[in-house]
């Protein structure tokens, strides 16, 4: 039986050949720069399924599928674990060991990955200088400026409340996608008797904690790996490094969530 040259096997299905062709160190002397750039261009798959996911979540709870709903965000916090977990690799580089290739980087910076840009204005974390960085009419911009007057995760959460019959405030429903989530004392009302009186959907609002709790993890582990790694030196790219990290803690995506704790 003659075998089919053209048949999808493991290579072909992953297209292998192109996936280890893309790991590029700009100098073949320094062993370390190798899994710096794999890591980091693992993390940039991993925000490109967190999108997916984001997204997928969004038209479910637009359909009203609360369990496919809730069994998605479980999936996106599981992945948040392992991005957590990928910083022990990268801890394992020694403060010497990045210096020797650190220069080669230029003005290469995690400030320029427009997936995890994405990812904050689909959580409702929006800056338009952000989009600033990326060249207009670039799959980059394009993309986040798609996703800047899109609603949020929290935005559509809401309007599935509201099919729910829960009492969502108008201001709430009808607010500008582009700010961020603030705080309303008319919304927590409403979260408060969904807490007390509906479990599935109490449910649902514990897995949004989840999600924003696993991504502040994510952001002071990341902030400890690169004071672990270059202190408060400035980071590459112009950013302020640790500083700037510092900056982005204890800020919730969905802070109406956390605000009724006190309530409960």
């Amino acid at each position: 039986m003659t075998r089919n040259p053209e048949a999808v096997n493991y290579e072909r299905y992953l297209r292998l050949d192109e996936l280890l062709r893309l790991q590029r160190p700009r100098d073949d002397v320094e062993h370390d720069e190798m899994l710096f750039i794999v890591i980091h261009q693992v993390y940039e798959l991993w925000f490109k399924v967190l999108l997916h996911e984001i997204d997928y979540c969004c038209r479910l709870l637009a359909d009203g599928d609360a369990p496919r709903a809730q069994h998605t965000l479980k999936r996106i916090l599981t992945i948040l674990k392992v991005l957590v977990a990928q910083l022990d690799i990268l801890e394992t580089m020694s403060p010497v060991e990045f210096l020797t290739f650190r220069d080669r980087l230029d003005t290469a910076s995690g400030f320029q990955s427009d997936q995890f840009r994405a990812l904050e204005f689909c959580l409702g974390r929006k800056h338009r200088p952000a989009m600033r960085r990326f060249e207009p009419g670039s799959r980059a911009r394009l993309d986040l400026e798609r996703r800047w007057s899109a609603p949020t995760l929290w935005d559509c959460f809401l309007r599935y409340l509201a099919g729910e019959e829960h009492d969502i405030p108008r201001t709430s429903l009808e607010r500008d996608v582009t700010r961020p989530v603030a705080t309303d004392d008319a919304m927590q009302e409403v979260l408060v008797r969904i807490y007390r009186g509906d479990a599935r959907n109490a449910q649902l609002c514990e897995r949004l904690v989840d999600l924003d709790e696993g991504l502040q993890e994510w952001r002071y582990r990341h902030m400890k790996m690169v004071q672990r790694t270059i202190g408060h030196k400035p980071g590459t790219g112009g950013s302020a490094g640790s500083r700037y990290l510092a900056t982005t803690l204890d800020k919730p995506v969905f802070p109406d969530l956390w605000e009724i704790r006190a309530r409960l």
